[in-house]
């Protein structure tokens, strides 16, 4: 019989860095997808609040392990959760690859990818957004000033790698010619 061997979804193909930036994997042991059904949302939310101490996120912001991903949706991401009256759950643990773009030039490189304003004002610190990065749809997140995480479907992982690091080197080149 064959012996399988469990790999990540960007195994070998990250940690990358370029200049002042780096490109890590980010994992998650549970990845869970939620969706309130209708008038069941204050229900959901207070249910999330109760099992991960956080309640469902409003549109376009994250709250603690839950991740605004659309309407009436969300991802809690790394907390295992328990059934909720009145929402859909779905694991999509396998279904995402997740990494990090970490460093002073993190928001040059996504607005050269991303079809949304990154300015501080308009994408802050603790705010989503579903959009695409390239061609591949995404979520992104922004965790700090210069930290965003960015999830693509599980089979875009090599794809958003190589595009990701395309972006870094041309920006790390920028920076190191001023």
């Amino acid at each position: 019989m064959a012996k399988l061997t469990p790999k990540t979804p960007f195994d070998g193909l990250l940690p990358i860095s370029h200049g002042s930036l780096t490109l890590s994997e980010a994992r998650y042991d549970t990845i869970t997808w939620v969706a309130p059904a209708k008038g069941k949302d204050a229900a959901v939310s207070k249910a999330l609040e109760k099992q991960i101490g956080a309640a469902f996120p409003e549109p376009g912001k994250i709250n603690g392990a839950a991740v605004w991903t659309g309407p009436r949706q969300a991802m809690v991401l790394g907390k295992t959760l328990k059934p909720i009256t009145g929402a859909a759950l779905s694991d999509q643990s396998s279904a995402w690859a997740c990494c990090v773009l970490d460093g002073p030039q993190a928001k040059d490189v996504l607005a050269r990818m991303l079809p949304i304003d990154l300015r501080d004002t308009a994408f802050a610190v603790g705010d989503t957004a579903r959009t695409l990065l390239g061609h591949m749809n995404c979520v992104v997140i922004r965790r700090s000033a210069d930290r965003f995480e960015v999830m693509v479907f599980r089979s875009m992982a090599a794809s958003a790698a190589h595009e990701m690091q395309r972006t870094m080197v041309m920006v790390a080149a920028r920076e190191a010619a001023q």
